[in-house]
């Protein structure tokens, strides 16, 4: 049975801010980003929501029908990486944890791996609620996306922030691209790129 997928607009926000935010509360980069766990459920849904209108302005999110699984795309031309705003990782930690270096270093730190002077999709995060994980709605949502870059002949990155997505990365066609990224004290992050099929 196939999954219903819809594009997810301003309305959809609030929905989209808690899916994440469950989705990613107990993930290994989330915990490193807020290493207490009260401070992590304050705090959490704040950095959910900017990413969120990050992406609903310059990207898209496409949300299961049933709303428990959402994937954040940007498009990303070859030139953008020249063009990376260096002020908004310290802009977000403003907005979203002031005291907290680590919000700002996650930005960093991954916009230094992402690749340069190639055009691609950038798949920044996908979540699904616990309860439906493991049901193949993310596969859903990253093949619908997949299957249009296979089709115009774009390619798709993204960094994988746990061992058990890493292998579902690699049974889409995604490889290492680079070395793995080690936070400081923290888990690892895997870059990770797929050429177009054709």
């Amino acid at each position: 049975m196939g999954v219903a997928i819809r594009t997810a607009g301003y309305e959809d926000r609030d929905l989209v801010v808690r899916l994440l935010d469950t989705a990613f509360q107990d993930d290994p980069v989330s915990g490193w980003v807020f290493p207490g766990t009260e401070h992590r459920r304050s705090a959490h849904p704040r950095l959910m929501a900017a990413f969120t209108d990050i992406v609903l302005d310059q990207g898209r999110i496409d949300v299961t029908e049933d709303g428990t699984a959402c994937a954040l795309w940007l498009s990303m031309p070859a030139e953008a990486h020249g063009q990376d705003d260096d002020e908004g990782p310290a802009r977000l930690r403003e907005a979203v944890d002031p005291d907290n270096e680590r919000v700002e270093q996650i930005g960093r730190l991954t916009a230094a791996i992402h690749p340069e002077g190639r055009t691609h999709e950038y798949l920044w995060m996908i979540g699904t609620t616990p309860e439906r994980q493991g049901e193949g709605l993310g596969t859903a949502l990253i093949t619908s996306v997949l299957d249009r870059c296979d089709e115009r002949g774009v390619a798709a990155y993204l960094e994988a922030s746990s061992a058990r997505s890493r292998h579902l990365y690699e049974r889409l066609g995604f490889a290492l691209e680079g070395r793995p990224l080690d936070l400081p004290d923290g888990p690892r992050m895997w870059p990770m790129w797929r050429e177009p099929r054709r």
